[in-house]
């Protein structure tokens, strides 16, 4: 009989363990796959992205020399911007985009800058297709604004250097 009472209370004794042994494994693989989860939207990450404007080919090939600014409208649509001094010119901007990892900086991989140039009359002029290769990368829109004094001239250098007393 006390073989029998000692069994039990042997057996009484492990079950506990084992579920608290159990009980620690799920735990484990319930934050092994919280954390698979939540890193696969980070690698998983296709970040080639097409920004403005996108330039079809054989609409490029309908605009000729001496064509109207209408014609122009009519074909390739609304430009991304236009000439504000000297000149008339329309600018179709496109600009591709990659990002390695969906929390990383995007870096600029294309850019291209449709350029149609008026006359006076507004006939074209002059088609040029301006690319990375042809110029440092501009930023098209800025996301900060510039604030007055963050930026040092000569003159504040002159009057900072006058004004410091040794």
């Amino acid at each position: 009989m006390n073989l029998k009472r000692a069994a039990a209370q042997k057996e009484q004794t492990a079950a506990p363990q084992r579920r608290t042994k159990a009980s620690s494994l799920v735990l484990r693989l319930g934050l092994c796959a919280a954390l698979a989860t939540g890193l696969s939207g980070c690698l998983g990450y296709d970040g080639d992205i097409a920004h403005g404007y996108q330039l079809d080919p054989s609409l490029l090939n309908q605009i000729k020399i001496g064509s109207s600014a209408e014609q122009v409208l009519v074909v390739m649509g609304t430009p991304s911007t236009t000439s504000t001094v000297g000149g008339s010119a329309w600018y179709y901007i496109s600009q591709g985009t990659d990002r390695q990892y969906a929390f990383m900086d995007q870096k600029v991989t294309s850019q291209h800058v449709l350029a149609i140039y008026f006359d006076k009359d507004k006939k074209v002029t002059r088609l040029a297709n301006y690319g990375i290769k042809d110029g440092k990368i501009f930023d098209f829109v800025s996301r900060t604004t510039p604030t007055g004094g963050a930026d040092s001239s000569v003159v504040s250098g002159m009057f900072k250097s006058l004004l410091r007393f040794n």
